[in-house]
């Protein structure tokens, strides 16, 4: 015999053996009782209770309206004693067509709209009734189809599932959150899933696969594109987890872009705010105008105006699928209570198997319920057919005897059943036409208990039934497809760039490393007002749609959108606000312009290398490092090359040496120190005796401008021939005036 472990003072039970039951208690409850439905019906307790209560109300389809705040104080009073927010929030639920497939109340009344669910008014202002389709959970419930139990203070009556004549389950989905797991089950198409249900029933080893033909996935209330490809539905199935993806409907109407079908669960205003964020935000150039035309006859009418027919419509809604809730991804989580009362992970089949298992197991009680009546009625008629062929007999008992029943029971062998009913007849019924109307009764309720024996006696004969019924259910209240299956790809965001309208601009970056843009390329930088103490540094021409890459004292690169920099008009903004440069580093340089475009990078040691723009572009606040910067040395300004194989780099050192060298020389990398293009000796330039002062690419039909204070001296190619020397070497002196060169660059 099992002990009971239990102490009976609780006041000296251990803390953690009580702490560990309340958990667990608390646990199974929200499992079993409130966040998971049972396969059988559907539903969860609290839905259950809802329609239970409505049906005992008498609010049927075919009845007035009543009050919603009568039903949830039924509800309350009676099953379910609990919060009146909660569950009036679970029977307004019910009655959303947007968030329900096939809804159970039918309500009157505000009751929320898909831009916001939450929306409905107080129950003392709704109506509600059921809906045709809760007889398919409700019209077998007085039949001895399911077990009762007394409800929260044993006063009533409840029942345990609802005896349902379709797999609710998959109908109208379920989600909801669990201690320790979670369920999310789509909503699926009644016709299809009744199909598959058919299609199992009749061929008990069907395959996951084999289902999946009659169901091929979810079926949305809000209709829109499943765009998941199909072995990932398949394989959800398979395993009972995994997800599904969702893409809005739209339409091409006399130029614009109508949406006219949402994800599951999507807000219209929702996205229309995401979509007018973008446009805000200049991310969106090719959008003119936004407009939400939904109404009682349209319920989904979103508007999208494009800036000119030239747009690419699909190319925007690719890119608007992938930025905002036009396309969601939704979990596939087959979680419920099973037959067994324990809640696990279905696949498809199995979930179906089951549910047929608990509908031939309802269908065989109501029949048994039905032929033990059927049974009771022709014993009784039995007995009033023997109570007639006596009648003066019977009579004369009654009249003589102070107990007749017994009396009866010892002359005719009546049972206790058939003699009370011969004592409980009237007066009236004892016409001779009543012999008549009891033997056409025992006819046709024997014919009844012959057919109900058969079936019962056959599975076969069970089976055909069961099918025969879904297949009626099905013509009743199925109805087509709203979520269209469509493969797709999945959708891709625009790149920012392509958005942006390609513009001339100039990128300026002053000495303490303040950034700006100025429309144009006629702007003079040098020109521009700038923060006391500050000035001028380097200026990048390119284009609105391109990136900026900055490079400071570290050799590290460092890149932004060109159209992302302050105007030109203000004095700009600290780049240490966008980046994460190293303590101490300051900028030296900005590139703009198309990422093939060519740049020499360089060190005042007389090192350097020809790199392209694009693969100094930076992912990171930290940027990347791509110039390899000798000890003592300092990076040179970048200066853009035209032509490796016809320009020419002309490189000039603090004694005023000039060394010219074909572009051809310099070799094309993504990062590192270079080659040696200027001779400088290390130890004079520790000493800061002996660096290169600055470095240019020439173009063929260009020339060279150097400034050394006040003084400045333009080269034309066919001068610089004399310059021309060895790569590594110093070159040759510059003419008197010209020794001590700050600024170099090419025209």
């Amino acid at each position: 015999m099992a002990t009971d472990t239990t102490l009976e003072i609780p006041e000296t039970l251990p803390l953690r053996t009580f702490t560990e039951k309340a958990y667990l208690d608390y646990s199974m409850y929200v499992i079993l009782d409130r966040a998971l439905p049972h396969i059988g019906d559907g539903l969860k307790p609290v839905q259950r209770r809802i329609v239970y209560a409505m049906s005992e109300l008498g609010l049927s389809s075919r009845a007035k309206f009543k009050k919603s705040a009568r039903t949830v104080g039924d509800v309350l009073g009676k099953f379910h004693p609990h919060g009146d927010s909660a569950c009036y929030e679970a029977m307004v639920h019910m009655a959303q067509d947007f968030s329900f497939r096939y809804p159970l109340v039918d309500g009157q009344g505000n009751w929320g709209a898909p831009d916001d669910p939450k929306s409905f008014a107080a129950m003392r202002y709704t109506e509600a009734r059921l809906t045709a389709f809760a007889d398919v959970l409700l019209s077998e419930l007085g039949e001895g189809t399911v077990d009762w139990a007394p409800n929260f203070d044993g006063t009533l009556q409840e029942p345990t599932l609802l005896p349902a004549r379709l797999p609710a389950v998959l109908l109208n989905g379920a989600t909801g959150i669990a201690v320790g797991m979670a369920t999310d089950i789509p909503p699926h198409n009644l016709r299809e899933v009744a199909s598959a249900a058919v299609h199992l029933l009749e061929n008990p080893k069907a395959t996951v696969d084999e289902l999946c033909r009659h169901i091929p996935g979810p079926d949305y209330p809000t209709g829109g594109e499943i765009i998941t490809q199909r072995d990932d539905l398949l394989r959800a199935y398979q395993t009972g987890s995994g997800s599904v993806r969702i893409r809005a409907r739209y339409e091409r109407e006399s130029g614009d872009i109508v949406i006219t079908e949402l994800p599951y669960q999507v807000s219209g205003a929702r996205v229309l705010e995401q979509i007018a964020a973008q446009m805000a935000a200049k991310k969106l150039p090719m959008v003119a105008d936004l407009r939400d035309e939904s109404d009682h006859e349209n319920p989904t009418r979103l508007l999208i105006v494009p800036r000119s027919g030239r747009i690419d419509a699909d190319m925007l809604m690719s890119h608007l699928f992938a930025t905002t809730d036009l396309e969601r991804s939704y979990r596939i989580n087959l979680n419920m209570i099973g037959l067994d009362g324990r809640p696990a992970v279905k696949d498809l089949r199995t979930l179906l198997r089951e549910w047929i298992d608990f509908r031939i197991t309802t269908v065989t009680r109501r029949l048994q319920f039905r032929l033990d009546k059927v049974l009771d009625r022709l014993h009784i008629l039995d007995g009033l057919l023997i109570a007639y062929l006596n009648i003066d007999e019977v009579i004369a008992i009654i009249r003589s005897e102070d107990e007749p029943k017994p009396v009866l029971m010892a002359r005719f062998s009546l049972s206790d059943r058939q003699a009370e009913a011969i004592l409980d007849l009237k007066l009236r019924h004892l016409a001779r036409l009543e012999e008549t109307k009891i033997r056409g009764e025992q006819q046709e309720l024997s014919e009844e208990r012959d057919t109900l024996q058969k079936t019962l006696s056959s599975k076969r004969r069970l089976q055909t039934l069961v099918r025969k019924e879904i297949e009626a259910d099905t013509e009743a209240y199925g109805d087509e497809r709203r979520s269209r299956l469509v493969e797709r790809e999945p959708a891709q965001a625009i790149d920012e760039t392509a958005l942006v309208p390609s513009e001339p601009v100039t990128v300026v970056l002053s000495e303490k490393g303040w950034v700006r843009a100025a429309r144009g390329h006629e702007i003079d930088p040098e020109t521009l007002s700038y923060k006391a103490g500050d000035s001028f540094k380097a200026a990048a021409y390119g284009r609105s749609n391109q990136q900026a890459v900055f490079l400071d004292s570290t050799g590290r690169a460092y890149t932004l959108a060109a159209h992302g920099l302050p105007s030109a008009r203000g004095q700009g903004e600290p780049l240490t606000g966008r980046f994460n440069p190293p303590d101490g580093a300051s900028f030296v340089g900005v590139m703009a312009g198309d990422p093939d475009r060519l740049y020499l990078l360089a060190t005042d040691a007389g090192y350097g290398f020809i790199a392209r723009l694009g693969d100094l572009v930076a992912r990171t606040r930290a940027g990347k490092a791509v110039l390899s910067v000798p000890k003592n040395a300092r990076v040179l300004a970048p200066a853009p090359v035209t032509d490796p194989g016809t320009d020419f780099i002309a490189a000039v050192n603090a004694q005023g040496q000039l060394l010219v060298i074909p572009a051809a020389e310099v070799p094309r990398l993504n990062r590192g120190k270079g080659i040696k293009i200027q001779g400088i000796n290390p130890g004079k330039l520790a000493k800061r005796e002996e660096y290169m002062t600055g470095i240019t690419s020439v173009a063929a039909d260009g020339s060279l401008v150097l400034h050394a204070g006040k003084r400045h001296l333009r080269l034309k190619i066919a001068d610089l021939e004399s310059y021309q020397g060895d790569r590594g070497r110093k070159g040759k002196k510059l003419p008197r005036g010209l020794q001590k060169v700050d600024r170099v660059y090419a025209e």
